[in-house]
C-alpha cells in the first residue's frame, strides 16, 4: 500500500512547487510592471549644473611641456524633479584643455539631493608639473600670452534615482562646463610668473555658465 501511495505524494509535492514558482514569477512581473509604469509617468529629468565662478590661484606653463595649476571652482546642481530624489554616489571633477586632462581628479563628497533642491560645491582642481603634449603646451602658452584660455571643467560620477521607497541602480553621469579664463591684458604676459609666486588670486571670474549633462 505504501509503495502505491509514494508516486501520488511525489506528484502532489511537484505540483505545489510549480504553483509556488508560478506565483513568484507573476508577482515579480507585476512588481516590475508597476515600477516601469511609475517610472514612465514620473519621467525623471537630468540634474542641471551651472559653473558659477572660477578663481585661478596658479597657472604656470613656463616650463616646456609641463603645467602647474591651482583653480577654485564653484558649481551648483539643481534637481528639477517634483517627486524624484537624486543620490550622488561618486563625483570626480577635473579640467581639460584641448581633450587632454591637465589637472588631477578631485572628489566631491557623496550626497542626496531632494526634490527641487540645489547643492553648491566649491572644490579645488590642481596639478603640479602635469605633462602636456608639446603641441598643446605651445598653444597654451600662446593663448595665455594673448590673455584668454578656454578650458573644459568636467565631472564624471555615478547617480541613483529615488522614487518613494524605490531606489534605482547606478547610472553614469557626465557633465561638461565650458570655462573661458580671461587674464588681464596688462598681466597676461607675466601671468605665469605671478601665478607661481603670488599668494592672492591671479584672476577671479563670474561665469554663470550652463553645463551639458548626460546620464
Amino acid at each position: 500500500m505504501k509503495d502505491k501511495d509514494c508516486p501520488k505524494h511525489d506528484g502532489e509535492g511537484g505540483s505545489t512547487a510549480r504553483r509556488l514558482c508560478a506565483c513568484l514569477l507573476v508577482f515579480n512581473f507585476v512588481l516590475l510592471l508597476v515600477i516601469l509604469l511609475v517610472w514612465a509617468i514620473l519621467r525623471p529629468h537630468k540634474p542641471r549644473f551651472v559653473l558659477q565662478d572660477v578663481t585661478v590661484y596658479a597657472f604656470n606653463a613656463s616650463v616646456p611641456n609641463f603645467l602647474t595649476t591651482n583653480i577654485h571652482v564653484t558649481i551648483s546642481s539643481r534637481n528639477p524633479n517634483h517627486r524624484i530624489g537624486v543620490y550622488y554616489d561618486k563625483l570626480d571633477i577635473y579640467a581639460i584643455y584641448r581633450n587632454q586632462q591637465i589637472t588631477l581628479r578631485s572628489s566631491i563628497p557623496p550626497s542626496y539631493q531632494g526634490h527641487k533642491e540645489v547643492d553648491v560645491w566649491s572644490p579645488f582642481i590642481y596639478g603640479t608639473e602635469v605633462p602636456v603634449a608639446p603641441f598643446n603646451s605651445m598653444t597654451l602658452t600662446q593663448e595665455q600670452a594673448a590673455g584668454t584660455i578656454f578650458l573644459m571643467v568636467k565631472i564624471d560620477g555615478r547617480v541613483r534615482w529615488k522614487v518613494g521607497t524605490f531606489t534605482s541602480g547606478r547610472y553614469h553621469l557626465y557633465v561638461k562646463c565650458p570655462a573661458y579664463i580671461i587674464f588681464p591684458k596688462s598681466t597676461a604676459t607675466a601671468a605665469q610668473e605671478s601665478a607661481a609666486s603670488s599668494d592672492g588670486a591671479v584672476v577671479k571670474l563670474q561665469m554663470l555658465q550652463k553645463c551639458s549633462v548626460a546620464v
